[in-house]
């Protein structure tokens, strides 16, 4: 832009001078507004790019807090209340250092327990386990599954859960009834599925009724692949001397105090006898598993938004080259290149801020409805929901650097002449 100012030598000639571009922060605001608007489907697309990352961002994040709640609720609950004991290796032969067969009974009584029971494993008899006959050469007939020893109240002390039957109890015990409950893999390997029939099974020579299958239990899980029998029956069966273990199941922070009083209730004459183990490092392995988990879903999410910072460059770049003829207009009016490279940087990044303020939005009702349908207690991180609208405009004005930049170095006769058909 040039303006005429009258000579004081000649009124009838004129000189010309160049006048700067006076385009305020407003004017730059009114033209990114222009170039926003003037394509609206574009913008919306592109606005919607950038939205679906942060929605991914926040939503996993969200996803991944809320499973590590769910995980470190589950991990307190099952491995923080647990308590094994076993004895020591005797010193010499007169040393007695054997568990109670009413360790369960015993440690029932302490405050602080839920349940407990001992379980021995049926060792060194060399038992196969079979079923009734069948006429198929191309299935095994005799399995070398675990053989179990367990208190009626063990099933309680390992959170078993019943598929169908039922668990034998302490009057199976007493009277030593041949009868079994196995785990859903042993079931499923000896062909084992119909209880209505009272279906047996061989160990060695001895038949066994199954009476109930169990398809889940919390601790234990080797308990799947094992037939279990009373522990009234194997002392009975097979002459066991002693359990082996004792599973002890707590109250959530009653782990320390039943772990020091285990000893003396089990053995009041020799509980340096007994060996109680703890879970220890609890707290360090559960942060491991929410750090990991932090870390998967914040890659994931990362890489959404990537995805949309690359549409936001690519639209960037082709409205400047749309828009060559304009800019060299701006620039032959006076426009500087850093109000064009201004104009542009603010069109990506209100791209961006907007983007982001819808994805944070999207992500935190996406962490809400996939809680309530899990039933699981929602957790956001309010940081996260707030910064996410600047993180999305932080992405959008690092996208329209180089298109920004691209459209500041056109010179005005070039963008002119480039921009004509």
């Amino acid at each position: 832009m040039t303006v005429r100012e009258p000579d004081p030598g000649d009124s009838r000639v004129v000189a010309e001078r160049p006048v700067g571009s006076s385009m305020s922060i407003v004017d730059l605001v009114d033209e990114a507004s222009a170039g926003l608007f003037a394509r609206p489907g574009r913008s919306a697309l592109t606005v919607l790019g950038v939205m679906i990352g942060l929605a991914a961002l926040v939503a996993t994040l969200g996803l991944s807090r809320t499973a590590s709640n769910r995980i470190v609720g589950r991990f307190d609950e099952v491995v923080a209340t647990e308590i094994r004991v076993t004895s020591q290796p005797p010193i010499n032969e007169a040393a007695d250092n054997d568990i109670p067969w009413d360790a369960g009974r015993r440690l029932g009584a302490l405050n602080g327990v839920v349940a407990a029971g001992t379980l021995t494993p049926v060792e060194n008899l060399e038992l196969l386990v079979t079923t009734a006959p069948i006429n198929d050469p191309s299935r095994r007939s005799d399995l070398d599954l675990t053989i179990v020893a367990l208190s009626p109240s063990a099933f309680d002390a390992v959170r078993a859960q019943l598929a169908t039957g039922r668990l034998f109890d302490e009057g199976f015990s007493n009277r030593a009834d041949p009868v079994a409950v196995l785990g859903a893999t042993a079931a499923e390997r000896l062909g084992v599925n119909d209880l209505s029939v009272q279906p047996a099974i061989r160990v060695g020579d001895d038949v066994f009724t199954v009476i109930g299958i169990v398809d889940d239990v919390a601790r234990q899980f080797e308990l799947l692949n094992a037939v279990m029998l009373p522990e009234g029956t194997a002392r009975r069966f097979y002459h066991l001397q002693r359990p082996e273990l004792v599973v002890v199941e707590t109250e959530v922070g009653a782990t320390g105090l039943v772990a020091r009083q285990t000893p003396l209730a089990l053995r009041p004459d020799a509980p340096e006898a007994l060996e109680v183990a703890t879970p220890r490092d609890q707290e360090r392995l559960r942060d491991v598993v929410a750090s990991d988990l932090d870390l998967l879903y914040v890659l994931l999410g990362a890489v959404s938004l990537l995805v949309g910072a690359v549409g936001i460059a690519n639209v960037t770049l082709v409205s400047v080259m749309e828009r060559t003829a304009e800019i060299g207009l701006r620039r032959a009016l006076g426009a500087s290149r850093i109000h064009i490279a201004t104009q542009f940087l603010l069109e990506s990044g209100t791209i961006g801020l907007i983007g982001g303020i819808l994805g944070s939005s999207a992500g935190v009702l996406v962490v809400v409805s996939v809680a309530a349908v899990q039933s699981w207690v929602p957790v956001v991180d309010p940081g996260l929901t707030v910064i996410a609208p600047f993180i999305g405009g932080l992405v959008g004005l690092s996208a329209g650097v180089y298109p920004a930049v691209q459209a500041a170095r056109l010179e005005p006769v070039d963008a002119l002449r480039g921009g004509v058909t």
